[in-house]
């Protein structure tokens, strides 16, 4: 059987666009015609999603998966390191967590990994007309003697590369010659093409640069992709934070999301940032936190370590003034857990201990294993803040360590399936302002949205935009693709995949 031709695209460094990009290529693909599927063999990411089968992988790759408009498997992401510690990551391996590694003991590990990483991109290529390969960081991390993720992975699957440079950040043209200086004659020759992303200005200041660009390097420009701004693709890095704070002058109504040191899945929070007169701010001062007319705690890697530094920072009061004024606070997933009044992880199971939790939900939490990793559908229940989503249907999913015990039973939803099996089992909970739930993708839902943000007009007395929870995110990747394919040479590319990508494929 004949294997699928693979295209990877490889960045200078982090941050530098390539899992929009790669987004942006598979809605493109599957516009032309092609059965796509995204690949990227090792992520690190706190951001996570879930499988039908109930496995974790990237957000990124979940979300290539449906630019793409097939269902995510394992096998698209089959490497999945999620720090817990500067010097420690869990490592999930086909969606499954199996163990705590140190960096060196990552290192040794390596022999036995490749083999995953093999037979999940030749499954992928043996049911797909095309597969979207992205690389990590940079393909030239010279001070490191493996490669998983990078240019390895481009020769098992004889792919071209194209490689991607943030001109926003600076330095672009010293970036993308400096890389294909580091890389071997072998691998530079795997390089068929040059992407500068993010930028701002007229292209005609740029082109004289491009042009040495490629005498210097011998590889061509295929693209000049201009900056897209946020909200077309959910965030996985942490580097998405390092932005300036959202500009509240104007706001109706103000979020502040709790930036603790381990902060996992923050893309919760994307819907809210596409919402008029809506400004969402990441924050870890407790005067932000007083500022702001709805406190949003995210989930956490590590929660009893991020709960010790909430403290420290002063926050813990000021969420809880927050409650106490009564502007709505929700917590999510690890927030959930830190607003009950204990957490005791006795078998450390995330980093061990216990500590009082900030009061403000009637439930407390042990850490035990296995992790709970499973899709969920649920309705919205007809009390509390979010009263006027009533019957809402939510569709998410539960990444968690932690069995939570309600001694108030006041839920905020009614889970009706669990990993596609019907349920009746009611989740989360409620108590006067505070809302708190294991789900993620709570907020992708327009009628809970809106009821969550009339709401907190309602008690600021602010008028309520007619807009509110109407944004969905359904046509997102038409957009990234209409975007990105007019400022690629999708020709070109497609020589260097070897498959047919015009311009006709962008609407």
């Amino acid at each position: 059987m004949s294997l699928a031709p693979c295209l990877m695209v490889q960045g200078t460094a982090s941050g530098v666009g390539k899992s929009l990009l790669t987004a942006a290529l598979c809605r493109i693909c599957r516009r032309a015609g092609y059965r796509v599927a995204p690949f990227k063999s090792q992520n690190m990411a706190l951001n996570a999603a879930v499988t039908a089968d109930g496995g974790e992988i990237g957000r990124a790759q979940a979300a290539q998966a449906e630019a793409a408009g097939v269902d995510a498997t394992v096998d698209m992401n089959p490497i999945l390191l999620k720090p817990e510690a500067d010097d420690c990551s869990q490592l999930v391996v086909h969606g499954r967590a199996v163990a705590s590694v140190r960096w060196a003991e990552y290192g040794r590990m390596v022999p036995t990994l490749w083999p995953v990483v093999a037979e999940s991109l030749a499954r992928l290529r043996r049911d797909h007309d095309v597969v979207l390969i992205e690389g990590a960081g940079s393909p030239a991390e010279i001070n490191i003697g493996w490669d998983l993720v990078n240019m390895r992975v481009a020769a098992l699957a004889a792919a071209p590369v194209v490689l991607v440079g943030d001109i926003d950040r600076g330095g672009v043209f010293a970036a993308l010659v400096g890389m294909l200086a580091l890389l071997t004659a072998e691998d530079r020759a795997r390089v068929g093409g040059l992407i500068v992303n993010r930028f701002r200005g007229e292209r005609a200041v740029l082109d004289p640069g491009l042009a040495l660009l490629t005498e210097r390097t011998g590889v061509p420009v295929v693209g000049v992709v201009p900056h897209l701004g946020a909200g077309l693709v959910p965030e996985e890095d942490s580097l998405a934070l390092e932005t300036p704070p959202a500009d509240v002058a104007e706001a109706r109504v103000v979020v502040a999301v709790v930036r603790y040191p381990r902060i996992a899945n923050f893309d919760d929070v994307e819907p809210l940032t596409r919402e008029p007169g809506v400004a969402v701010r990441f924050v870890s001062r407790a005067s932000d936190v007083d500022a702001a007319d709805i406190v949003i705690l995210p989930g956490s890697k590590s929660t009893i370590a991020d709960l010790v530094w909430l403290r420290a920072r002063g926050l813990a009061p000021a969420i809880e003034r927050a409650a106490r004024d009564g502007r709505i606070v929700v917590g999510l997933c690890g927030g959930f857990q830190m607003l009950g009044e204990q957490l005791a992880d006795p078998h450390g199971v995330e980093t061990g201990g216990e500590a009082p939790g900030l009061g403000l939900l009637p439930v407390s939490t042990t850490f035990v294993s296995p992790k709970t990793s499973v899709r969920v559908r649920a309705r919205v229940l007809a009390h509390g803040p979010l009263r006027a989503a009533s019957g809402a249907e939510v569709h998410g999913y539960e990444i968690h360590a932690g069995v939570t015990h309600v001694r108030d039973d006041r839920p905020a939803l009614c889970i009706v399936e669990r990993g596609g099996v019907p349920a009746d089992a009611h989740e989360g909970a409620l108590a006067e302002s505070v809302v708190g739930t294991y789900v993620h993708g709570l907020l992708t839902c327009g009628p809970l949205r809106r009821a969550l943000l009339v709401e907190t007009a309602r008690r600021r007395g602010v008028a309520v935009d007619p807009g509110w929870g109407a944004s969905d995110s359904g046509d997102r990747y038409d957009r990234l693709a209409d975007l990105v394919g007019a400022a690629l040479d999708l020709e070109a590319i497609g020589r260097v995949a070897g498959c047919a990508l015009s311009a006709a494929v962008v609407s």
